[in-house]
């Protein structure tokens, strides 16, 4: 059993969005990203996921039109639906994901990252 102490953990990330694995539960994986820019539009089939945002703020754009969340804010984000994350600046968010969740889901391609352990 160890702790995880946020603000160093994300002192440790240099790379956007690259989640790293801080800690897991059951078959779920606790992510830390950070993220900057444009990512792609992409879904989940089979697995829900969580963005609670810490710094920052992120524009969750669905086909119906955009959410945006703020620090303390979370979204939930069902598996089947099309999303693309939007940073403007830097947002530093942790993810509740299922371990075998892809970054990229179904769209794939070059922003493809496999997490790794902190």
């Amino acid at each position: 059993m160890k702790k995880v102490n946020l603000a160093e953990a994300f002192g440790r990330i240099e790379e956007t969005w690259a989640p790293r694995i801080a800690a897991q539960i059951n078959d779920m994986h606790v992510k830390l990203a950070k993220l900057e820019g444009e990512f792609v539009r992409h879904t989940h089939q089979e697995e829900d996921e969580l963005f609670y945002v810490l710094s920052g703020t992120l524009s969750m754009e669905f086909d119906e039109g955009s959410v945006q969340v703020g620090p303390g804010e979370l979204i939930v984000v069902p598996r089947g639906v099309a999303h693309k994350p939007i940073a403007a600046e830097l947002v530093e968010v942790l993810l509740l994901e299922p371990a075998t969740t892809v970054n990229t889901g179904d769209a794939g391609g070059e922003r493809t990252r496999e997490a790794e352990w902190l």
